[in-house]
């Protein structure tokens, strides 16, 4: 299980989606208020974010096997990294799974980054040699990967019918385009002025937040967003 956020837009400061907000993912990572199956998010925590234009935009990351809430060099560091495209998340780790850099997400192909709130069973799994850890969220991306982004959709409804107890939360984006799937937890959305935000909970009392209905694939683009119902 994990939180995990998403923003594509504008450029803005990594802090003022991470830190700032007052129900944010650094108090997700202590006192979420939607999760279901665990009471913290101590395991670890990651931030990845775009350096570049929407076309050639690389994918940057910083990862952490402690709690977001006492690292203080980041905190210090956050308020001067800006970006237009970010995914990030706070990590409760798997019973069983290793608490770990490698384990904590955003995991990457070099092109996208890429978050799993959830629980699968690795055996359901595709096999494949370019994860970064042995966990599921890990073997998870990497099968993700391999298979494209552009049948995100089909592939958790394929994994999702293979592990019928599985939670398969995706929130992925490579600089222009943002993608995130809603099946058995919780997603929200923002749409700002600015740009769209995708989260597992709202970090605010903003009443323009909307929940994602379960089951859903969420595209969003410079075009504009669009939800798609998954079988």
């Amino acid at each position: 299980m994990c939180r995990h956020l998403g923003w594509l837009g504008t450029d803005v400061s990594v802090s003022s989606l991470v830190l700032d907000p007052p129900f944010g993912l650094r108090v997700q990572s202590y006192a979420p208020r939607r999760q279901k199956h665990c009471l913290l998010n101590a395991d670890g925590w990651g931030v990845g974010f775009f350096d570049g234009s929407a076309e050639g935009a690389v994918p940057r990351r910083w990862r952490s096997a402690a709690p977001l809430w006492g690292d203080t060099s980041f905190e210090s560091v956050a308020p001067a990294l800006r970006s237009h495209c970010v995914v990030a998340a706070v990590r409760s780790a798997t019973v069983g799974m290793p608490i770990e850099i490698s384990a904590t997400a955003p995991f990457t192909d070099g092109q996208w980054l890429l978050s799993h709130n959830g629980i699968v069973d690795r055996a359901v799994l595709p096999l494949t040699s370019s994860a970064e850890s042995v966990c599921d969220s890990a073997l998870l991306a990497s099968a993700i990967f391999a298979l494209g982004l552009d049948v995100l959709g089909e592939t958790i409804a394929q994994i999702g019918s293979l592990d019928r107890t599985a939670r398969l939360n995706i929130l992925a984006a490579n600089g222009s385009r943002m993608l995130a799937t809603a099946w058995g937890d919780t997603l929200s959305i923002l749409r700002r002025p600015d740009g769209v935000v995708l989260a597992s909970e709202p970090y605010d009392h903003d009443p323009a937040w909307e929940d994602v209905p379960d089951r859903h694939l969420v595209d969003v683009t410079a075009q504009g967003v669009t939800m798609t119902a998954l079988d």
